[in-house]
């Protein structure tokens, strides 16, 4: 949504902010823009959906340029979460199970949801419900950082799938 400037306000009435941040009042639409342009600055409608509507006096550029640097911290203070994947199969030796583990481990000590994936071929995806679930939860006791199930065991396109998250 883009804010509209000078001409381009519709509201009849308006409440300002003058160029030093102090309240002006509510003015007319005629008035706030005779202010503004004495100043030599803009009349910009900032919260459109306001009683009365609230327009700043100051000038366009320097709008965008603090709404643009105030979106990019808000962008580097937000933090983006990845799911990892770990895929097991039924006879996974122990050691690499360990290993996958200690991978899961740092990922979610990290911040991001670890997916583990039991990977079935042949004759394995007939095999008893309880023993396969024994198997991802073979991983899970080996996983050291805290962590609850996001989503449970469920079946998936490849084998049967379970993700964890930090707590």
């Amino acid at each position: 949504m883009r804010e509209r400037i000078n001409n381009q306000i519709r509201a009849k009435e308006l409440r300002v902010v003058g160029s030093s941040g102090e309240n002006v009042g509510i003015l007319t639409l005629e008035e706030a823009l005779k202010k503004a342009y004495a100043e030599g600055l803009d009349l910009i409608e900032i919260s459109p959906n306001a009683n009365p509507p609230v327009a700043k006096i100051m000038e366009y550029g320097k709008y965008q340029y603090e709404k643009s640097k105030k979106q990019k911290k808000a962008k580097a203070g937000a933090k983006t979460t990845e799911t990892k994947s770990i895929q097991v199969k039924v006879g996974t030796g122990d050691h690499d199970l360990g290993l996958k583990a200690k991978h899961a481990s740092e990922w979610l000590k990290e911040g991001h949801r670890v997916k583990v994936e039991l990977f079935l071929h042949g004759r394995s995806k007939y095999m008893d419900k309880n023993f396969l679930k024994d198997r991802i939860d073979r991983v899970l006791h080996l996983i050291t950082s805290p962590y609850k199930i996001a989503e449970e065991f469920k079946k998936g396109p490849k084998g049967y799938i379970m993700v964890i998250e930090k707590v």
